[in-house]
C-alpha cells in the first residue's frame, strides 16, 4: 500500500556517533517531504555524563530552537505522536555508532569457509574480531577457555556446518565457549550468535541455556559453494543494539523512543543505499562512504544486492593509529599536500586517538587529516571489494566497479575548506572509473534516511529527489594504458540552446568543463586508443544527458590505479595543480 503524506506526517530521526549526536527533522512542505532542519551536540557516552541522553537532549534543544517546535514536554519525553498545538512528531527513529567496537571471537569449522563467512558478518556492524577458534585450532580445550575468559568478548559469532551437514564438530566447538560462560561473572558473559546448521538449535539451546543470551540466524553457509549474510545482517543489528543498550546508560531509552527499531548507524547508511540502487535503472550499482571518527564504512550495492562492511581500524577519530600499523606512516606522508615532519603526523594521530573530537586547527593538521581520508578510503574498499558480487564488473584487476552515484559523508568530507578538497579526496581515495555522480551529504541525513526507509519509503525517495544533497558533479574517468600526454578521450559537451563545447583529453590531466549547477546537457565521449568508459566495451562512446554540480563535469584522465611521483616536490606541486583545476586552493 503506497505511504500517504497525510497519514505519514513528521519523522524525528536521532543519530548517536561516536563524536557528535544529530537530531533531524523531517516534515510535509507544499504537499512533500522535506529535510527541515538538524541540531547537533557533543556525545555523552563517555565522562563525565556516560549516558547518551544528555547530548540526545541537547541535539534536540537545539533543533527545537531552530524549528520553532517543541518536541520535548515538561516530562522530559519525547512528544510523540504530534499534539494539536504542532508540538512533538508524529514518527521517530534512531541510529547509533558511538562506543568501542564489540569484541568478537568467530568460530567456524573451516578456516576459508564457515570462519570467513563469520568474519564478513561480523564486518557489518561496528566489531573487531578478536580471536578465531575452528578445527585448524590446535591449541587444547583448556587453553581456548582460557582464552575467551581472558578476552571477555562481547558476542561470540558461530558459523559451521552445511545445513543438515555436520553436526558434532559444530558443537564439540561449542563446548569451551558454554564452559567460559560457566566460569565467567554473569555480567562479563559473551552474547551468542548461532549462524551455522540449522539442525544443531535445539542441541544448542541445551548446551548454552542458562549460561548466556542466545541469539539465532538463518545459516549463513547453507552449502559450501553459497554464502548467504543478508538475512542474518538485521540480527546482527539487533544484537548489537542489545549490548549497547547494557553497555551504554540512555540507549535503551532511545530504543524504546523507537519502537525497538534502533539501528546500527552502518546499516541505516547501507539500508538507504541498497534503497538508492533499486531507483537506478542503469546496470551499474550504488557505492557509499561514510568516513567516521570511529569506523569507515563502505557500502555497495548492485541490483539491490548489499555488501555492507564497516571497519574500525580505519576510523579517523579511535582507530587513526591503525592505519599506521596497516601500510605505514609514509603511505600517509605520500597524500600530505604541505610539507609535514613524519614525527610531528605521528604525534597528530596519537593525539586525534586520544581526542577524536578535536579539529585540525593548522594547515599541517588539514592536510594529516585529507590524507589519512584518502588512505582510509583506500584501504577500506579494498577490503570490501572481497565481498562484492560477481555481477559488479570492473574494468581491470583491483579497480573500483562502475558505479553511478558515489554517496560520501563524513566531516572530513562534508567540512572541507572547498568543495574542491572534498571532491579530490574522493577522487584519490575511491578512484572511480567511468561515468559517474559524487553526492555529498552535506547535511548528515544519509542514515537518517535509511533509519525512514522502512517506515516511509515514499520520504526517502522525495528526499533524495530533493537538494538535500550537494552534487559536486559528473565525474568522466577514462581507463587504459597510454603515456602521459597521449590524446585518450574526446568529448562534446551540448548545453541547452546548442551552444557546444568540444575538448580532447590528455593522458594524466585533470580537468573541469563548466556547467552551472542544474543547468542540463548532453555529453558526447569518444574514448582513443582502446580506453574505457564503462558504454559496454574498451573503445565504446556514447551520448547521455548531464546535470550540472557544484563543480562542474570533472575529468579525470590521471590514471587508475593513481600512481604518484617519487620526488616528495614533483608531488606536492602535483597536487596543488590539481587542486587549481577544480577551482580550490
Amino acid at each position: 500500500m503506497a505511504t500517504s503524506l497525510v497519514d505519514a506526517g513528521s519523522l524525528l530521526v536521532v543519530d548517536v556517533g561516536s563524536v557528535s549526536t544529530r537530531a533531524v527533522l523531517f516534515d510535509v512542505v507544499a504537499g512533500r517531504f522535506r529535510f527541515l532542519a538538524s541540531g547537533s551536540a557533543p556525545t555523552t557516552a563517555g565522562a563525565p555524563y556516560h549516558n547518551v541522553s544528555e547530548g540526545v537532549r541537547l541535539a534536540l534543544d537545539r533543533l527545537q530552537n531552530v524549528v520553532g517546535r517543541r518536541l520535548i514536554g515538561a516530562d522530559e519525553q519525547l512528544i510523540i505522536p504530534s499534539a494539536s498545538d504542532g508540538s512533538g512528531v508524529d514518527k521517530f527513529a534512531a541510529t547509533i555508532s558511538a562506543g568501542t567496537p564489540l569484541k568478537v571471537v568467530a568460530v567456524g569449522l573451516l578456516e576459508d569457509v564457515s570462519l570467513e563467512s563469520a568474519r564478513r558478518l561480523a564486518m557489518t556492524t561496528y566489531s573487531r574480531v578478536v580471536q578465531s577458534i575452528s578445527l585448524n585450532d590446535r591449541r587444547r580445550q583448556d587453553a581456548r577457555i582460557n582464552t575467551l575468559i581472558r578476552l571477555r568478548p562481547d558476542l561470540v559469532l558461530v558459523a559451521g556446518g552445511t545445513d543438515n551437514g555436520a553436526s558434532q564438530s559444530v558443537l564439540k566447538l561449542l563446548e569451551p565457549v558454554g564452559l567460559a560462560c560457566y566460569l565467567l561473572p554473569e555480567h562479563y558473559r559473551p552474547d551468542v550468535l548461532f549462524v551455522g546448521n540449522k539442525a544443531l538449535r535445539e542441541e544448542v539451546k541445551s548446551s548454552l541455556r542458562g549460561l548466556t543470551t542466545l541469539h539465532f540466524a538463518p545459516n549463513i553457509r547453507p552449502t559450501l559453494e553459497f554464502e548467504r549474510l543478508d538475512t542474518a545482517q538485521s540480527q546482527v543489528a539487533r544484537v548489537f543494539n542489545s549490548i549497547r543498550s547494557r553497555q551504554i546508560p540512555g540507549v535503551e531509552e532511545l530504543d524504546v523512543w523507537s519502537n525497538g527499531k534502533l539501528l546500527p548507524t552502518s546499516s541505516a547508511f547501507g539500508r538507504v543505499v541498497r534503497f538508492d540502487s533499486k531507483l537506478h535503472s542503469n546496470k551499474k550499482g550504488v557505492l557509499g562512504v561514510d568516513v567516521g571518527a570511529s569506523a569507515t564504512t563502505i557500502a555497495a550495492a548492485f541490483d539491490g544486492d548489499l555488501t555492507l562492511g564497516v571497519y574500525p581500524q580505519y576510523g579517523l577519530g579511535y582507530g587513526s593509529t591503525e592505519p599506521v600499523e596497516d601500510t605505514s606512516l609514509e603511505e600517509i606522508s605520500r597524500w600530505l599536500v604541505v610539507e609535514v615532519p613524519n614525527e610531528y603526523v605521528r604525534e597528530y594521530l596519537a593525539n586525534k586517538a586520544c581526542y577524536p573530537s578535536a579539529l585540525p586547527v593548522t594547515a599541517e593538521d588539514m592536510a594529516i587529516e585529507q590524507a589519512l581520508a584518502r588512505v582510509v578510503m583506500q584501504n577500506a574498499v579494498r577490503q570490501a571489494a572481497k565481498g562484492f558480487p560477481a555481477q559488479a564488473s570492473s574494468p581491470g584487476e583491483g579497480l573500483l566497479p562502475w558505479v553511478e552515484p558515489i554517496l560520501a559523508t563524513g566531516s572530513v568530507l562534508t567540512q572541507a575548506p572547498s568543495l574542491a578538497q572534498s571532491a579530490l579526496m574522493l577522487l584519490d581515495g575511491l578512484q572511480p572509473v567511468g561515468v559517474t555522480t559524487l553526492v555529498l551529504d552535506q547535511n548528515h541525513i544519509a542514515s537518517a534516511l535509511g533509519a525512514a526507509a522502512a517506515a516511509n519509503p515514499l520520504l526517502v525517495v522525495q528526499i533524495l529527489d530533493s537538494n538535500s544533497f550537494l552534487y559536486l558533479g559528473t565525474a568522466i574517468t577514462p581507463v587504459g594504458n597510454a603515456r602521459p600526454g597521449t590524446p585518450v578521450l574526446r568529448l562534446k559537451l551540448t548545453y541547452e540552446g546548442s551552444q557546444e563545447s568540444s575538448v580532447e583529453v590528455k593522458q594524466g590531466s585533470l580537468q573541469v568543463l563548466a556547467l552551472p549547477q542544474g543547468q542540463k546537457a548532453r555529453l558526447q565521449l569518444w574514448p582513443l586508443h582502446g580506453y574505457d568508459v564503462g558504454m559496454g566495451a574498451s573503445g565504446r562512446g556514447g551520448s547521455f544527458p548531464v546535470t550540472g554540480g557544484a563543480l562542474g563535469i570533472i575529468i579525470d584522465a590521471r590514471g587508475r590505479p593513481l600512481a604518484l611521483p617519487a620526488d616528495t616536490a614533483k608531488r606536492r606541486e602535483l597536487f596543488k595543480k590539481w587542486l587549481a583545476a577544480l577551482g580550490g586552493l
